[in-house]
C-alpha cells in the first residue's frame, strides 16, 4: 500500500459503497487531507459526518464538471486520485445511455485531463469486469474510462486501472436483494439457472484499489485475485437456506444488457500475472475519440453515439434496448 500519510487524497465518489470504504482505509493511514467528491449530497453527508475530526474537504459535484475540477484539483493539489465515482446498474443504464456515457466515460476522461494538467503524479480508476467483452452501455462506457486511463498515463501522471468483479453486498446488489426477497418471503427472482458471477468481499475490493495506487506500472489494467465465478442460483439456494424459511426460486430470464458470465481478460489483452497489458489508442486518437463523443452526446444523438462507441470498442454488443432506441 502506498504510503499515504500527511499526503492530499482526492476520491470521486466518496460516498458510495465503494467509494466510502475506501476513505475510511485512507482516513486510517492519516493523510494530509482527504477531499471528497461526490454528486449525491445524502452520500456526501454521511461520509462528511464520519470524518468530523480529520481535515477534508466535502464538494458536491460530479466529475464531469470541468471547471469544478480544474478548481478542486487546482486549489488542493491532491498526490494522488482514486477515482470511484461511476453509474453501476446494467438494466437502468440500458434505459438511460446518454447518462452512462457521460458520467462513466467522459466524466473519467474529464477528471484524467485536469490530474494532468495540474500535476498529480497518480490516478487509480475503478473499474468492472464488465468492461470486458461488453453486452451493456454500462460496460462499454468503463471499457472506455480504462482506454482512456491507458492511453493517457505517463512520466506526469501514472494512471492505472483496478478490473473489479462484483463486490458482496454493494448497493442494488444480487445479495442485499436476495436477502429482502426472502423477508418478504420470496419469489427470490434469477436471471437464468446457469449465471454465474465473480464475487468479491469490500475488503478485498479496498484493498485492490489500494494496492493500484502503489502499483510503479503505468497505463495497465490491474486484476485482483477473484478466485472462481459463482453460480447466482446456488448463491440464492444458500442464503435461502441460512434464512430457514422455504422460500421458492423464479427464473426470470436475463435482462437488457446482462451476460450469462462474465470475462476478466479480453481476447487482445495480455495478462501477466495480475498485470493485463491491454491494447490502448494514441493519446491524440482518444482525444480526437471523446471530442466526438462530447459532441453526440451534447446533440443528444443516441444512434451516432452508439455507432462510435462500437468502432471505439468493437467486442461491445449492444442489446435489444439500445438498438431499439436508436431507431
Amino acid at each position: 500500500m502506498i504510503d499515504l500519510s500527511q499526503m492530499p487524497v482526492l476520491v470521486t465518489g466518496a460516498g458510495g459503497y465503494i467509494g466510502s470504504a475506501l476513505v475510511k482505509a485512507i482516513a486510517a493511514a492519516g493523510p494530509g487531507r482527504i477531499i471528497l467528491l461526490d454528486s449525491s449530497e445524502h452520500n456526501l453527508f454521511q461520509i462528511h459526518c464520519y470524518l468530523e475530526d480529520l481535515p477534508h474537504e466535502a464538494i458536491l459535484g460530479s466529475v464531469t464538471d470541468a471547471n469544478l475540477l480544474h478548481r478542486v484539483i487546482g486549489r488542493f493539489s491532491p498526490r494522488i486520485v482514486y477515482h470511484a465515482a461511476a453509474l453501476k446498474h446494467v438494466p437502468l443504464l440500458e434505459l438511460n445511455p446518454l447518462a452512462a456515457v457521460r458520467n462513466n466515460a467522459m466524466g473519467t476522461y474529464t477528471l484524467a485531463r485536469a490530474a494532468i494538467q495540474h500535476g498529480v503524479p497518480a490516478m487509480v480508476l475503478v473499474s468492472t469486469d464488465k468492461a470486458v467483452n461488453p453486452h451493456s452501455i454500462m460496460g462499454a462506457s468503463k471499457r472506455i474510462a480504462e482506454l482512456t486511463v491507458a492511453a493517457l498515463s505517463g512520466p506526469e501522471c501514472r494512471m492505472n486501472a483496478v478490473r473489479l468483479g462484483n463486490v458482496i453486498g454493494s448497493t442494488g446488489s444480487v445479495v442485499p436483494i436476495f436477502r429482502e426477497q426472502i423477508s418478504k418471503g420470496g419469489p427470490v427472482t434469477v436471471t437464468h439457472p446457469e449465471a454465474s458471477r465473480y464475487f468479491m468481499s469490500l475488503h478485498a475490493a479496498v484493498k485492490a484499489i489500494l494496492a493500484g495506487g502503489a502499483a510503479e506500472c503505468g497505463g495497465r489494467i490491474l486484476l485482483p485475485d477473484l478466485g472462481e465465478p459463482e453460480n447466482i442460483a446456488d448463491l440464492a439456494r444458500l442464503l435461502i437456506e441460512e434464512s430457514g424459511r422455504d422460500i421458492p426460486i423464479r427464473f426470470i430470464g436475463l435482462r437488457p444488457g446482462e451476460k450469462l458470465t462474465e470475462d476478466l481478460v479480453g481476447e487482445t489483452e495480455i495478462r501477466e500475472g495480475s498485470v493485463i497489458r491491454t491494447p490502448s489508442p494514441a493519446p491524440a486518437e482518444l482525444h480526437g475519440l471523446m471530442a466526438q463523443i462530447g459532441c453526440l452526446l451534447a446533440g443528444g444523438d443516441l444512434a451516432g453515439l452508439i455507432e462510435t462507441i462500437c468502432a471505439a470498442v468493437p467486442e461491445y454488443q449492444p442489446s435489444s434496448v439500445i438498438r431499439s432506441a436508436c431507431g
